[in-house]
């Protein structure tokens, strides 16, 4: 997920340093978005990769409790980009359930 942040890609740039909080927000989004991945393709998920990281995101959320949500957002895009130029984008979206 980290790969998608860089500028040719999707421009995401969140932190510079280990331990600030902009790098916890990268972290939180690329811990999501392989999650999604994960859920995507069948790669089993069942832990996360960096429970060191759990303080800082509960920090980045207690301060702005619309967080989850900017944080899924851009976990989304970043997986749907690795799923699209995996070629897998098209099966990803016939797997969904159609909207009730």
């Amino acid at each position: 997920m980290h790969w998608t942040g860089h500028p040719a890609r999707l421009q995401r740039q969140f932190g510079k340093r280990f331990g600030d909080q902009d790098y916890a927000f990268e972290e939180l989004v690329a811990e999501i978005g392989a999650a999604f991945l994960g859920a995507s393709t069948g790669i089993p998920f069942e832990e996360m990769r960096h429970p060191g990281y759990i303080d800082s995101w509960l920090r980045i959320l207690k301060e702005d409790n619309r967080a989850i949500f900017t944080a899924a957002a851009k976990a989304q895009t970043a997986a749907d980009f690795v799923l699209d130029k995996a070629g897998l984008a098209a099966e990803a979206a016939e797997d969904l359930p159609e909207a009730a």
